[in-house]
């Protein structure tokens, strides 16, 4: 693939009357991106234009970094709007941090590699940001994992007024609001075509920080539509990284971390509205606490999944094939087994996952890395170490997995 040398934030722009959000990208001013949202038919409640702008613009920052990626030009270039050194600092910081696993994975030296441009004329972000009338409402991101199931039931148990939001239509998660009974809030997004045409021709490709743009996509949307804050459902055990690359902690979810966290609210506060909240309501808790929580909600054993192969982006098949909600194949859902099984009697935990993911031979790696035993934990939203060896305890006491082959290795390297 061609190399470029600039690549360029052009320009976003919003239609009141549709809904549509376009966020346009270049390459030298010779390959155009446009990526393209809709937010649903809504009653605007923006109370500072401001705001929204500076939202907005936010998300055309975070939005670049699908199209950056694919040949990681030295020069960046913005055209919608300008930054301070802090704002510039912070782009940095999410830029290198987010694309951590996709520099590891593609030998990539990141070393000085981000630099977004400083505008020296303004010390203060140029839009004037004020409080807005706040309405009382929560938006809640739903993933279709325990995490955001439970963090709805525990705010419908404080009496918390509730939207979920969602990016992109899927069953499993329309069959979850309709169980969870609160109001279900779907924002589309098209990636530009040309973009995965340049991955055919050898562009680069991998991870980027998924999180980080639903954050600044909630941001908007809480705007457009008059919420008062944004509750996460990031829990304490994704602050660990998976592997040192070139003196930095590599973390897969990076994004959903608390460092992430803390940078992300202080920036909105700063530069797009001081009345909106965003938090993670699980950050104290682990994955083994969380699960504990989501076997008391058995109405969501159905429906509930985190495999990753039911949110593909790109075919025309975005469910994992046949009717199971676990592709079976992957880390998370090796983990999911060991951390849910520790709390889920085994005939239910079976119906859920359809087999016993212990006897599974193409996951023997993946508990070897789950419980430290080899290389280093998955690229995967997957819990500690710790937390994996307390799982398998717990399931060891219930004597009911004792001659699985995931088991035995635990067992194993226990003696």
């Amino acid at each position: 693939m061609k190399q470029y040398t600039t690549f360029i934030f052009d320009s976003f722009h919003f239609d009141e009357k549709t809904g549509g959000l376009e966020l346009k990208y270049s390459l030298d001013d010779e390959i155009h991106f446009t990526e393209k949202l809709t937010f649903p038919g809504y009653e605007l409640r923006v109370t500072s234009y401001e705001s929204l702008q500076a939202a907005m613009f936010g998300l055309h920052m975070i939005g670049g970094i699908s199209y950056f990626k694919t040949c990681l030009p030295k020069k960046m270039e913005i055209r919608s709007g300008s930054l301070t050194k802090d704002q510039a600092d912070f782009w940095n910081t999410v830029y290198e941090n987010g694309l951590g696993e996709f520099f590891f994975r593609n030998k990539i030296d990141f070393r000085g590699l981000i630099n977004f441009p400083i505008d020296e004329n303004i010390q203060n972000s140029k839009f004037k940001i004020q409080n807005s009338e706040t309405h009382g409402k929560a938006l809640v991101p739903i993933g279709g994992g325990k995490d955001s199931l439970v963090t709805i039931e525990l705010l419908k148990k404080e009496g918390v007024d509730l939207t979920l939001f969602r990016l992109g239509s899927h069953p499993l998660i329309t069959k979850m609001a309709d169980i969870a009974e609160r109001p279900l809030l779907t924002v589309e997004r098209s990636l530009d075509s040309q973009l995965f045409e340049l991955n055919k021709q050898g562009a680069l490709n991998g991870h980027i920080p998924i999180s980080a743009y639903l954050s600044w996509l909630t941001v908007v949307t809480s705007i457009l539509y008059g919420f008062d804050s944004i509750v996460m459902s990031n829990e304490k055990s994704a602050n660990e990284g998976n592997v040192e690359y070139l003196g930095k902690e590599i973390n897969h979810q990076w994004s959903k971390s608390e460092e992430f966290e803390k940078m992300f609210a202080d920036y909105i506060h700063q530069n797009v509205s001081p009345s909106l909240t965003y938090f993670s309501l699980l950050r104290p808790l682990s994955e083994l606490q969380i699960a504990k929580l989501f076997a008391g909600f058995p109405k969501y054993f159905d429906v509930a999944t985190s495999c990753n192969a039911n949110w593909k982006i790109a075919g025309s098949d975005q469910r994992v094939a046949g009717s199971g909600r676990w592709c079976g194949k992957c880390p998370k859902c090796a983990f999911a087994f060991a951390i849910l099984g520790a709390f889920i009697p085994k005939d239910q935990l079976l119906s859920m996952f359809g087999k016993n993911l212990f006897d599974e031979d193409v996951l023997t790696t993946y508990y070897g890395e789950l419980l430290g035993l080899e290389g280093f934990k998955p690229f995967e939203c997957v819990g500690t170490v710790e937390e994996t060896h307390a799982a398998f305890t717990l399931m060891h006491q219930a004597e009911n997995y004792e001659e699985t082959k995931a088991m035995k290795i635990f067992l194993a390297s226990s003696n």
